[in-house]
């Protein structure tokens, strides 16, 4: 029997990863949108590309919870989306009502499922989801870091000349402008990139990063990024349906680790079936624990806003 994921918010990302997932075949899929109509018809549509795609998964355009029940993963795209000139932050209270009701009323039904947010500021939002569900929160997830490191993985492509497949990138700490690339722990075939290109450069590709997001809704005008967005949480999804035991960056429950407590922020984590299967503790230098402090006190401080 194949595993059931459901997707809350059946706008550009959700309806993108909900493509992903059926091309793939690893699982049936739910898409779940208020907006009567349009979670069918993109389910619909979706459904008759399946024959095309070799695909056999199910789809189901709803706007009824009772539909998501035994879900084994729910991801979480619902909510506003940043216009140009907005932060991630600028969302904080308008996303955390969004996510607080889906949470409210899809976490009952499915009381055995990982969730995995995307709606920004994504780490607050871990941090809502995981307050309304009352789940173990190894259950709730973030996604922010692989996405975060695809780009970065991307813009260290472009300066070398090289396959982005062949880069490990990593990056820490919130999803938002104070993020923390790490060049040290980013390699081209094991060679890392402190060897390869000039710190100048480097420092111009992590502030790129930091800014990708950004970037994308300048040129956008209209909405912001939702194609890389799907992927990264695609690749969380196939982690956690398949039991991979992936290593990557995703926003994590820290209890002490990195020097964090109570709080939701991107760290290497080991993703599996059961969500959030061990933190990878990594030594970090001197400037680098600075740097990831300060991102740490940046979603600390959005937290505490909403009196979480």
């Amino acid at each position: 029997m194949r595993k059931r994921v459901s997707v809350i918010g059946a706008g550009n990302v959700g309806a993108s990863l909900a493509q992903m997932l059926l091309q793939s075949g690893i699982c049936d899929v739910v898409l779940f949108d208020i907006s009567e109509g349009i979670p069918e018809g993109k389910a619909l549509d979706l459904a008759q590309a399946c024959p095309l795609w070799g695909s056999s998964s199910f789809i189901c355009g709803t706007s009824d919870y009772a539909h998501t029940a035994g879900s084994d993963v729910i991801v979480i795209t619902a909510g506003l989306a940043r216009k140009p000139g907005m932060s991630r932050d600028d969302l904080l209270f308008a996303n955390a009502k969004v996510v607080s009701g889906v949470t409210e009323k899809a976490a009952p039904v499915s009381p055995g499922a990982v969730i995995i947010v995307v709606t920004n500021p994504m780490d607050v939002m871990a941090q809502v989801s995981l307050k309304i569900s009352g789940f173990d929160p190894r259950r709730i997830i973030g996604m922010g870091g692989v996405l975060d490191s695809a780009r970065f993985r991307t813009f260290v492509a472009w300066e070398l000349g090289v396959s982005p497949e062949d880069v490990e990138a990593l990056v820490l700490g919130g999803h938002g402008d104070l993020m923390v690339p790490m060049p040290r722990f980013t390699t081209v075939r094991g060679a890392s990139i402190t060897e390869l290109i000039e710190k100048e450069r480097i420092d111009s590709l992590v502030e790129r990063t930091r800014n990708g997001g950004a970037e994308i809704v300048a040129l956008l005008k209209t909405g912001s990024a939702y194609y890389a967005p799907a992927a990264a949480a695609y690749q969380m999804v196939e982690a956690i349906v398949l039991d991979k035991k992936r290593m990557m960056p995703c926003s994590a429950y820290l209890d002490g680790e990195y020097g964090a407590k109570g709080i939701y922020t991107g760290v290497p984590v080991i993703l599996g079936s059961g969500g959030v299967e061990r933190i990878v503790r990594m030594e970090l230098n001197e400037q680098e624990k600075q740097d990831f402090a300060k991102s740490v006190e940046a979603v600390s401080s959005l937290v505490k806003k909403l009196n979480l």
